[in-house]
């Protein structure tokens, strides 16, 4: 069962890439069909699983590399199930979303079919050759959504996200080496290596494989400071890329921390969670003040990822203070480690599908450029604060448990850095609030061109459109009108610029062709700085697939945030048991 949710949907990407006289529309619900369909196979999985179990659910296991003992070895657990079914949310999500893509439809729904396989058999593999091959083939299918999709600078910022993650996988490749020589048994195989840790009786060469290991899951996470090539990586991909980005390829390396850097190397882990402490104190800040920055709404979400993932490795670190600590709160801090992995996951994809938004009706993502959104726009104004009072970690919502439990365990085990670290759920809640009175509030502002760079259109008396800079007007005081703009309504409905620039879908004479224009400076979508080529009308509120691909996001999290008991009733055990492996 679990080979078959893996491996469906890559073979029905080569299904689609075979029929070439399949109509692209019908591509596109070939998508939707086996993304529900993998899902459902996860449901029946997750109906049928017994949390309470010793042994792997669903495990599979074929000789590939006899030498090294290297198989293919799958299976899930309270750790992987979690993450295996987010994975199906998501990319359902990011099917129905794409609905009404315009720019080679069949192989980009192809592409994130592949992309699934890969995130999904990373979560289940059991065999650290197997890990490492769908790890690296999450890059290559991440680089190729970035790159042919994208918009902006996407081909820089795709090279930017290959070279930076790929580099990450050799060191992790290189630990991966470091954990097959230092074992007694020599294998790859990850249960072997779980109740056999290598080098315990090495604590240089542990320390060093446990480096080796770090590096190349802290790049992947991002954690400060392998944090640079996200913000780019993020603003430049298309909406569907950023909200898989985030919700599934970043947590490929916070599961590695938790599924094969504590268990297989106890001791160092011991000897060196105070550094990861601080890494994730350091990264909870330093994402908060970032992201706080920003005048471009996808860079602040971008960037709210590198604070979020620092409180799951603050988690982590705190599960490795076995001397600081008893057994309960270190698990009741790696429970809500793993929590938090699933809750950021359904937000934060949540909020790069509604800066999509803002780029298909405006083709920026820049602050300046849009005000009062909340008056031609209530679905998508309602849905922005659900999920930005989400992030910020209200109560209702699963991050609130998420982050209650990271920081309830880790108050005893370290409690400066605990408290440090509830500084950034205050900047969190600042710079949130912020970009609500931003988007929301205020004057109607819309993205649309005119003379100077910069300047936008303010809604007036009598339907008038009035320049403002920076979103107020030139002249006069004008009073909220439903004034809206659909921006780039004739050109398709891709991601890029209406005036065919970045890797749009529309012509550059606005006809709906699938031309692709220069590329465009960060946050304007146009090559020569000024607004992207607009059509005055109405902006429209959220569309039908945009409704079904955000909405239940959302409805998960409140869900996950008023009862949690059935998530938390598949985490706990696991949890428990990975606390007492690193207590070894």
């Amino acid at each position: 069962m679990l080979t078959l949710v893996v491996l469906l949907p890559v073979l029905a990407a080569g299904a689609l890439l075979a029929l070439r006289r399949l109509p692209d529309r019908w591509a596109l619900w070939a998508w939707v069909v086996v993304a529900a369909a993998d899902l459902a196979l996860v449901l029946w999985m997750w109906w049928r699983f017994d949390a309470g179990g010793d042994a792997l659910a669903y495990e599979a296991k074929v000789r590939w590399i006899p030498t090294v003992d290297a198989a293919y070895h799958v299976g899930v657990d309270g750790l992987s199930l979690p993450l295996i079914a987010l994975t199906a949310v998501l990319f359902l999500a990011a099917a129905l979303w794409s609905l009404r893509e315009g720019d080679r439809p069949r192989r980009y729904a192809a592409l994130f079919l592949f992309l699934q396989t890969a995130c999904l058999g990373t979560f289940a593999a059991q065999d650290l050759i197997l890990f490492f091959v769908f790890f690296d083939l999450s890059i290559v299918g991440m680089y190729f959504v970035i790159a042919g999709w994208g918009h902006g600078n996407n081909r820089r910022s795709a090279l930017k996200f290959f070279l930076y993650t790929f580099v990450g996988s050799l060191a992790l490749l290189l630990g991966f080496i470091g954990l097959f020589l230092g074992g007694e048994e020599r294998t790859f195989d990850m249960v072997k290596l779980t109740a056999n840790p290598p080098l315990e009786d090495s604590p240089l060469l542990g320390g060093l494989v446990l480096l080796a290991l770090a590096l190349g899951l802290a790049v992947k996470t991002p954690l400060f400071p392998f944090h640079t090539w996200l913000p780019d990586a993020h603003t430049d991909a298309p909406a569907a890329g950023s909200a898989i980005l985030a919700g599934v390829l970043l947590k490929l390396g916070t599961y590695g921390f938790v599924r094969i850097a504590m268990p297989m190397l106890p001791s160092a882990w011991q000897q060196w969670a105070m550094v990861a402490v601080v890494v994730g104190v350091i990264s909870v800040l330093w994402g908060a003040f970032a992201a706080l920055a920003q005048a471009d709404a996808k860079r602040m979400i971008a960037y709210t990822s590198v604070n979020h993932m620092g409180y799951i490795l603050l988690g982590l670190g705190a599960a490795g203070m076995v001397g600081g600590a008893d057994t309960g709160p270190r698990t009741v801090a790696t429970v809500g480690a793993v929590y938090q992995m699933v809750s950021h996951g359904l937000l934060t994809g949540a909020l790069f599908l509604l800066a999509g938004v803002l780029w298909s009706r405006g083709g920026t993502y820049e602050f300046r450029r849009w005000g009062g959104l909340a008056r031609p726009a209530p679905l998508f104004a309602a849905a922005l604060g659900v999920a930005a009072f989400g992030s910020l970690g209200l109560p209702g919502f699963s991050s609130f448990i998420a982050e209650f439990q990271i920081f309830t365990g880790a108050l005893q085990a370290v409690p400066v850095a605990a408290i440090v670290a509830v500084t950034g759920i205050l900047v969190t809640a600042a710079l949130f609030l912020v970009a609500i009175q931003r988007l929301l509030t205020g004057p109607t502002v819309l993205a649309a061109v005119a003379d100077g760079a910069g300047d936008a259109v303010v809604a007036g008396d009598a339907g008038d459109e009035q320049t403002a800079q920076g979103g107020r007007a030139a002249t006069g005081s004008p009073r909220r009108t439903r004034v809206e703009a659909h921006v780039g309504a004739h050109t398709g409905h891709g991601h890029g610029a209406p005036d065919g620039t970045g890797h749009g879908h529309g012509a550059p004479d606005g006809t709906g062709g699938h031309g692709h224009g220069a590329e465009a400076p960060r946050g304007d979508g146009a090559g020569d700085g000024s607004r992207p080529r607009t059509q005055h009308g109405r902006f429209a509120d959220l569309r039908g697939h945009e409704v079904a691909a955000i909405m239940p996001l959302l409805f998960l999290s409140v869900l996950l945030g008023l009862l949690p008991r059935p998530l938390l009733d598949v985490i706990e055990p696991a949890a428990a048991t990975v606390v007492q492996l690193v207590s070894r």
